[in-house]
């Protein structure tokens, strides 16, 4: 992705993400399941458009307490499709809800995500989306290998040259360990 680390650093918006959280190891349920909310809600859009929303996103979503997305039903997603600060795209919303539920099961699988993550690891990106797309909804290339990418688990965030990913290297994300 080597036009987000031409474009990134000192974007008021695009800066902050690309220097602090893209590509940086993620084993925490919150912020695991954000990122894939956000990249639910980017297919067809721009990353800056998700990334200026993002507030109300995390706002609106419960700070994306799994647990507690998961138990939306109707009188929520019609609050979330009246919400004029976030993407008001039912499918996405629908998708980041069925999405939480089956996390859950994942979990009590596995006992984490992150774990669940760690079992399968490593897979190729075309693996990866193909498990995806059999757990999760509103899964294609890009929301997976995103998400991926965004969490240290596929390589591909920085440029060799970036000096965030020297950062990032220091942290032994799992793409290098695999």
């Amino acid at each position: 992705m080597s036009g987000y680390c031409d474009i990134a650093p000192g974007h008021p918006v695009h800066g902050p993400y690309h220097d602090t959280e893209y590509g940086f190891p993620v084993t925490d349920e919150a912020v695991l399941f954000e990122r894939l909310c956000l990249e639910v809600f980017q297919a067809g859009l721009s990353w800056l458009i998700v990334l200026k929303k993002r507030p109300a996103l995390f706002r609106a979503f419960d700070g994306f307490q799994v647990d507690v997305v998961a138990g939306y039903g109707s009188v929520e997603i019609e609050r979330l499709m009246a919400d004029t600060g976030i993407i008001r795209n039912r499918r996405k919303i629908e998708a980041c809800i069925k999405n939480a539920r089956q996390w859950q099961e994942l979990r009590r699988q596995h006992g984490s995500i992150a774990a669940w993550l760690a079992a399968h690891h490593p897979r190729d990106k075309a693996a990866w989306v193909k498990l995806f797309k059999s757990h999760f909804a509103f899964m294609g290339g890009e929301v997976v290998g995103e998400f991926l990418m965004s969490i240290g688990i596929l390589p591909g965030a920085h440029r060799a040259d970036c000096p965030i990913q020297q950062k990032i290297a220091s942290l032994k994300p799992a793409w290098l360990q695999g």
